[in-house]
C-alpha cells in the first residue's frame, strides 16, 4: 500500500492532483491553486509543491486553524487570505479537504461550526478564473466541505483525481524499486 500519510504532508495525494491538473488543464508551472480550508497535511503539501514547481499557492483558514509558520516554506509561492472567497480569485485550481483530520473528531462540531464559510461553492468558483477547475481527494461531506452544484459541475475533477490515485502509487512503488536494484 502507498500513501506516504504523515500528520504533517501527504505527497502521494499531491502527486495525484498534480497529475490530475495537468492531464486537464496543462502545466501547473505558472498557475494559482486556491486551497480553502485547515491547515492539515494537505496545505503543507501544497505549499512544498507550490514551491519546488513554481505555482502560486493562495491559502485561507479560519482564526485558529492558520498555517504553522514552522512547517511553512517562506517565499513568494504562498499568500494567505482571510476571506476564502477572495483565496479563490484568480485560481485556476480550488481545492480543499476535510474539515477535521483522523485523530480530531472530538473537535467536530466545533471545527464545523468554524469552517462553515470555508464551504466551497459557486461564490468560490465564481472568484476563480473562468475555466478554473475543483478537485478534493475524497471521501467528502457534501453540501458541507463543498456544494453538490461545484463537486458535480463539469469543473469538477474528482472522479479522474480518484481513479489516478492507483496510477500514481504504481509510479512511486516502481520508482522506489527501481531505486532498490
Amino acid at each position: 500500500v502507498i500513501n506516504g500519510l504523515t500528520n504533517e504532508y501527504h505527497p502521494c495525494q499531491i502527486l495525484t492532483d498534480i497529475l490530475t491538473f495537468e492531464e486537464h488543464c496543462g502545466p501547473i508551472t505558472g498557475k494559482t491553486v486556491a486551497w480553502v480550508g485547515d491547515a492539515n497535511n494537505m496545505a503543507y503539501t501544497w505549499i512544498e509543491a507550490a514551491k519546488l514547481l513554481g505555482f502560486k499557492l493562495h491559502f485561507s483558514s479560519p482564526k485558529g486553524y492558520e498555517l504553522d509558520p514552522a512547517l511553512t516554506l517562506a517565499g513568494d509561492h504562498l499568500k494567505v487570505f482571510d476571506d476564502p472567497v477572495e483565496c479563490c480569485r484568480g485560481a485556476d485550481l480550488v481545492t480543499t479537504d476535510v474539515w477535521t483530520s483522523m485523530g480530531y473528531e472530538e473537535e467536530n462540531a466545533v471545527r464545523r461550526e468554524a469552517f462553515a464559510k470555508w464551504q466551497v461553492n459557486a461564490d468560490s468558483m465564481a472568484a476563480a478564473n473562468q475555466g478554473a477547475v475543483f478537485m478534493h481527494c475524497l471521501p467528502v461531506r457534501r453540501n458541507m466541505i463543498v456544494t453538490d452544484e461545484v463537486i458535480e459541475s463539469p469543473r469538477s475533477l474528482v472522479i479522474p483525481e480518484a481513479a489516478n490515485r492507483e496510477i500514481s502509487a504504481q509510479v512511486v512503488l516502481k520508482r522506489l524499486l527501481e531505486g532498490l536494484g
